[in-house]
């Protein structure tokens, strides 16, 4: 039997834990459970040699380096494809069943959300193995999840007739229910539908007509040196919009389903967090400078300021350097909401953190006022910044660790801890790290405009050009 090529999914950013998660920092890596953020978490759990070929991951430009940076982390390897903006979840059947057949004519592919949570790895492994021999057959095979409680925001499968150890047909695929019918799937025995799913890449190419296949044979070399595929947009736009939740389980004669008991969760919201958290004393969860007295089964989570709070109970208190949530565990669904309202009155924290990832390191911005901003900015050992210019503002940047290497017009100068630099505006230049450690440094801006927009990119070793 081939193994498993698993498609990790890699594309939502999840706004039900906002203001931890946000477009420019996804859920899926952001570290909620121990060291290791959830993409990382479903990489490792997709390693095992003897059930998956080696992974591919589908994202959006925005995130590719941080994947990168992520696998990197944890010294293991998978190909990058870009889909084009907007498409996402829709395309993605149609995607993998392309990606895996473009490996082998009897590719066996998993789909796989970056952002969900697993609890036995091993019992996981082996489910997905179980899984791929029933695929093999040339069947579409889903992932569902026992329930616990009738929940509104997943989908259902009823299983069918068995036909495998452990495998059933599949009987019926439902929405996302309201609350009462919600309840009757429970006591009809109807699994969660989970987003996992395993399947014969020709049946899902017959299955949806080969509508992908130009995407993939279409894919352009721009980034292959960077180790990323990307596909047209031209291309692209040609997928069809089938729902991979999962794919294609209407198809009676292909579809089966396998109850999967390893303890999954989506972490959808902070409550999810709350209950895979390990609890202290009085049932409370305490991540980061948080403090808690007289309450209990309370979440609080800092990751700078010193958060206290004194005789609540089942709430939970989230603060970023830039934005604090307070709500209580039962409304903890209605952050979705709260995102969308804090949006549509363009606070840029909606979207966006103060530190902002780049591939060459990363900026925190420290303070902002109408003609001037205060960036930290890390530079890894061998970034580079691009080639640049700026048409408003100059910059002046002192080194406080390790060594900058700045071009400036035709100069090129090497500046040390406790060294500035100034660039004048309308001066090329550029920053590297030629060390071994990270690089830091303050930057100052001065000028009449600051935004992001106003960087005029002339050479760029990422290709962001």
């Amino acid at each position: 039997m081939p193994k498993i090529i698993p498609v990790v999914m890699c594309t939502g950013h999840g706004a039900g834990l906002w203001p931890i998660a946000r477009e420019t920092m996804p859920k899926q890596f952001i570290p909620l459970f121990g060291r290791d953020s959830s993409f990382q978490r479903t990489l490792r759990l997709l390693s095992d040699p003897d059930v998956f070929d080696l992974p591919i991951v589908v994202t959006n430009g925005d995130q590719r380096f941080t994947i990168a940076d992520q696998l990197q982390a944890i010294g293991l390897r998978a190909e990058i494809v870009l889909e084009p903006a907007g498409r996402g979840a829709d395309s993605a059947a149609a995607t993998a069943a392309e990606l895996g057949l473009a490996r082998s004519e009897t590719a066996l592919v998993g789909i796989f959300p970056a952002d969900h949570v697993v609890q036995d790895g091993k019992l996981f492994v082996e489910t997905c193995a179980r899984a791929a021999a029933v695929a093999a057959q040339g069947r579409i095979v889903a992932i569902g999840i026992p329930p616990c409680h009738p929940a509104t925001a997943y989908g259902y499968i009823r299983p069918g007739t068995e036909i495998a150890d452990g495998v059933r047909g599949v009987e019926d695929v439902a929405a996302k229910p309201d609350a009462a019918l919600a309840a009757r799937y429970l006591a009809e025995g109807y699994l969660w539908n989970s987003g996992n799913v395993v399947f014969d890449a020709a049946t899902m190419r017959t299955r949806l007509q080969a509508a992908a296949r130009g995407a993939i044979g279409n894919g352009n070399a721009n980034g292959a040196s960077l180790g990323i595929r990307m596909l047209e947009t031209d291309a692209s736009a040609e997928l069809p919009a089938i729902a991979a939740e999962p794919p294609a389980l209407e198809q009676a004669d292909t579809a089966a389903v396998i109850a999967g008991h390893f303890g999954w969760s989506d972490v959808g919201n902070w409550t999810a967090v709350w209950q895979l958290s390990e609890k202290g004393a009085h049932g409370n969860v305490v991540q980061g400078r948080g403090y808690v007295l007289d309450g209990t089964n309370n979440l609080v989570r800092s990751e700078d300021a010193v958060v206290a709070i004194v005789g609540l109970d089942d709430v939970a208190v989230i603060a970023t350097r830039d934005a604090i949530l307070v709500t209580s565990k039962a409304k903890a669904d209605k952050v979705k909401d709260i995102v969308a309202l804090v949006a549509a009155n363009h606070e840029p924290e909606a979207a966006s953190h103060r530190e902002i990832h780049r591939p060459w390191g990363k900026y925190l911005s420290v303070d902002l006022d109408e003609r001037h901003q205060v960036k930290r900015i890390t530079v890894k050992p061998n970034g580079v910044l691009s080639l640049q210019k700026h048409h408003h503002r100059a910059e002046h940047w002192v080194v406080v660790r390790g060594t900058a290497q700045v071009t400036r017009d035709d100069e090129t100068i090497l500046v040390h801890e406790n060294e500035a630099i100034y660039l004048p505006i309308g001066c090329v230049h550029r920053m590297a790290n030629p060390g071994k450690i990270p690089l830091e440094i303050i930057e100052v801006q001065v000028g009449s405009y600051l935004g992001e927009d106003d960087i005029i990119r002339i050479e760029d070793i990422y290709q962001r050009c």
